[in-house]
């Protein structure tokens, strides 16, 4: 499966329908502690934007939710693969992939046969406090060594001036969250990320 370079990720609809049109071919929804009501309409408009703009759009740990939206994608963290009916969501025909940090959540991952597989935070970041130290670019070079040919995704403190590094270590696709949210102007810097992944594309 090849994926885009460029995964963004945001916690709203409203973001997606601010930035897909820009050109963005592969967005997350990652929404946290909101009822299922308003987590259904922020997917519904999500949906129908990256629809009409096509780009890919992933769900974040809400597999039934998904399944029920009839969306194609979902993303699961460890502490949610535990927790998932995997049958239920390749039944459904939803795509799979899957958050890790060290050798357990590989193998754990792995074992779950994703359609990707994420691997972070490469450089410190600022979105979430983690007990992982930043994995670096050798780890990688490992990761990708051992999931192939199943897609890496890099994600955790990645700017434009780190993703060459980031793709020569082997990712598949470099993922972003406060890099393009808190600066002062998204719209410009998703622009720069379109254009500096253009050659991964």
């Amino acid at each position: 499966m090849k994926l885009d370079p460029f995964y963004l990720i945001v916690d709203s609809a409203d973001w997606i329908e601010r930035l897909v049109p820009l050109g963005v071919r592969l967005v997350q929804l990652r929404m946290k502690d909101v009822d299922d009501a308003t987590l259904r309409q922020h997917i519904r408009r999500a949906r129908q934007c990256c629809a009409d703009h096509g780009c890919q759009l992933i769900i974040n740990d809400f597999w039934q939710i998904a399944i029920d939206e009839a969306c194609d994608f979902v993303h699961l963290g460890q502490e949610d693969l535990m927790s998932a009916d995997l049958r239920a969501i390749r039944g459904a025909g939803l795509r799979l992939g899957l958050s890790t940090h060290d050798e357990g959540e590989l193998n754990a991952a792995l074992d779950a046969e994703p359609n990707y597989i994420a691997l972070g935070p490469v450089y410190p970041t600022i979105l979430k406090k983690m007990p992982w130290a930043p994995q670096g670019l050798e780890r990688i070079t490992s990761w990708k060594g051992q999931i192939a040919p199943l897609p890496l995704i890099a994600i955790g403190g990645l700017r434009p001036d780190r993703l060459q590094g980031v793709f020569q270590a082997g990712a598949d696709s470099a993922a972003v969250v406060t890099d393009i949210t808190l600066h002062a102007n998204p719209e410009q810097r998703t622009r720069e990320w379109l254009r500096t992944t253009e050659q991964w594309r």
